[in-house]
């Protein structure tokens, strides 16, 4: 399918400007003290919603928005269900050790100074490069999918579009560190579920195409019917047709599905490490306030669980409902939501979705470069380097490794 619909030249939202926007905002109602202790922690001091929000952005990937759309087109209903619940059960329990965090480490800044203040050096070095590695592979993840669809959508050189999207989140990052991360994130998970719901109300309600839950379950069943001609003109050859293997009689309609079981498996056992090994959600344990952490990862896991859910729920069956020719090398690059909105909505869709694409993954990546800033900060340079280091050194280097690893980012996302 061509899903180049947006000219570059026409799209006017400006990454600079939605920064300078949240950097005003977090000075006028949050306050901004330019000291290294609240730049990394944002005074220990956030409360439930904040943290909430933030757990809510930090988890929600591109992937989160492309490819649980993905395992909905692939599986029927239960991919939308194994997609959610498999990455909602990590968070959750994550806030049985950010109260421990708060009660045993009260003044720690990152989870590796408490593997050193536990098991010494070795420990340290270890933990320090899996953390390092995690923020890696999830920058560039992060990038790589949002990249993609940039360039399916606008046609903008995919190169360009990795350098591009960081730009925005280092300016606010630099500006406000922690604090402004999460002001954002509470801005930018409104934007996520103001378009959702956009997204969920077509297809079940408004859409003169579907517009009802009726009509998407009967064209799921004619799908996947044994008697459904899968030849040309009426498939295309890659599309999905016919009844699904391994799901229960073939149907896209029943949570009785082995590939779908056996996707949530993986998806369940991979992203403990993409939880516990992540310094960002140590982090936000950590500037939370005592009373609000646990409610803010228990409130943050199950706000999240709604957005794959209902985005694939929504886009990812709607694309079935509507037999569209995706093959499955396309839909497994994450063009199936893009296919879906545009075929609803035409221009409006690819904008609402490409808006979407871009509030998750700035939301997500600055919580990524405080991650790293602090890791290098009081893992790196005041462990190792300079033991004695004031308040102005630790700031100084926090800023320059925030505005180091931003430009670093594009490089990850092409490398």
């Amino acid at each position: 399918m061509d899903l180049t619909l947006i000219p570059y030249k026409d799209i006017t939202f400006e990454p600079k400007t939605s920064s300078r926007g949240e950097v005003w905002l977090e000075k006028r109602y949050v306050g901004s003290r330019h000291t290294s202790e609240w730049f990394n922690t944002a005074g220990r001091n956030v409360k439930t919603g904040l943290i909430a929000s933030v757990i809510v952005s930090q988890w929600t990937w591109a992937a989160t928005i492309l490819q649980s759309s993905n395992v909905a087109w692939e599986y029927g209903i239960s991919g939308p269900f194994w997609y959610a619940s498999g990455a909602t059960i990590q968070v959750l329990l994550f806030g049985v050790i950010a109260i421990e965090i708060k009660r045993k480490a009260p003044y720690a800044h990152t989870v590796c100074e408490i593997v050193k203040a536990r098991w010494g050096t070795a420990a340290h070095l270890v933990f320090l490069g899996f953390c390092f590695l995690t923020n890696i592979i999830v920058t560039a993840m992060l990038l790589l999918g949002g990249s993609a669809v940039v360039n399916a959508l606008t046609g903008v050189n995919i190169y360009a579009a990795s350098f591009l999207i960081p730009l925005g989140v280092v300016v606010y990052t630099l500006a406000g560190g922690l604090k402004a991360t999460f002001l954002a994130s509470y801005i930018h998970s409104v934007i996520v579920h103001v378009v959702l719901v956009i997204f969920v109300y077509l297809v079940y309600a408004a859409s003169s195409e579907l517009g009802s839950p009726n009509i998407v379950y009967r064209r799921l069943l004619e799908v996947a019917s044994k008697s459904r001609s899968c030849q040309e003109p009426i498939s295309h050859v890659g599309q999905s047709c016919g009844p699904v293997t391994g799901n229960f009689k073939g149907s896209y309609v029943t949570m009785l599905s082995s590939g779908g079981l056996v996707f949530g498996i993986i998806n369940i056992v991979g992203n403990f490490g993409t939880v516990f090994v992540d310094n960002g959600y140590w982090v936000s344990a950590i500037a939370a306030r005592p009373s609000s952490t646990h409610k803010g990862y228990l409130l943050g896991g199950l706000v999240w669980f709604a957005v794959p859910f209902s985005l694939a729920t929504s886009l990812g069956l709607g694309a079935l409902a509507l037999d569209l020719p995706i093959t499955a090398s396309e839909a497994s690059h994450g063009l199936v939501p893009p296919a879906t909105a545009i075929a609803l909505m035409g221009k409006g869709g690819s904008i609402l979705l490409l808006t979407m694409l871009f509030m998750a993954v700035t939301s997500a990546g600055s919580s990524e470069l405080i991650a790293v800033s602090s890791l290098c900060t009081y893992d790196i340079y005041r462990t190792y380097i300079n033991p004695e280091a004031n308040g102005k050194q630790i700031l100084k280097v926090s800023r320059g490794v925030v505005l180091g690893f931003g430009c670093f980012m594009g490089i990850l996302a092409v490398i």
